[in-house]
């Protein structure tokens, strides 16, 4: 199995995470965007990532990609399979993926993607918006729901739903972004980031930005 894409994505980063919690070997191959991959471009022609192979089944999208393993490995489980649990782990998902990700994108890409990667200035003005505006009611949400320090969302125990939340809580870490606020989800997040399926791969994309 392979999954394409940088880790510093997000959806990357939680797909290669929900496999490691599998206990999946799954090969991650990285491809300069100006020069992409061919395999890349089979899985994913619109150049989104993550792409997907597994042997002759290739496919895009980090939700379709979990749908197949967890159908393929259904155990362990990581999409409960209570009714309700089973919706509220999608609903955490998108939440994580349309929500979050949408609110910290532009900090990540203004300080981070286009001053170091792509060679253009950052737009301050969009990331003191986010800071100040975008962001802050959606941990004051997750704030009500997160539990203690060592907890999960659901079940009382990991599930896609904290693998999809802590993803994109590893840009704000990257970003230095300050949880000192939100104390029971910079605790919560911390906690699922130091988990095996996080923390090389979140340690060695920390030091390739301080390179």
């Amino acid at each position: 199995m392979i999954v394409y894409g940088s880790s510093l994505s997000p959806y990357v980063r939680k797909t290669l995470a929900f496999g490691a919690e599998k206990g999946l070997e799954i090969e991650n191959k990285v491809s300069r965007p100006d020069q992409p991959d061919p395999d890349f471009l089979a899985c994913s022609p619109f150049r989104k990532i993550p792409g997907f192979r597994d042997g002759d089944f290739a496919i895009s999208d980090s939700t379709a990609i979990i749908t197949y393993l967890e159908a393929l490995h259904p155990e362990p489980n990581l999409i409960p399979l209570d009714p309700r649990n089973r919706a509220r782990a999608i609903w955490y998902e998108e939440f994580a993926d349309t929500i979050v990700v949408a609110a910290a994108g532009p900090l990540f890409f203004n300080r981070i993607v286009g001053p170091r990667f792509l060679g253009v200035a950052g737009d301050e003005s969009a990331c003191l918006k986010a800071e100040q505006e975008t962001i802050p009611p959606l941990l004051d949400y997750l704030e009500r729901l997160a539990p203690e320090a060592g907890g999960f969302l659901l079940e009382d125990r990991i599930t896609l739903a904290d693998i999809a939340v802590a993803s994109p809580f590893a840009n704000l870490g990257h970003l230095g972004f300050d949880l000192s606020r939100w104390p029971r989800t910079k605790a919560y997040v911390e906690a699922i980031l130091a988990r095996p399926s996080f923390a090389d791969r979140v340690v060695r994309e920390r030091r390739m930005l301080a390179a």
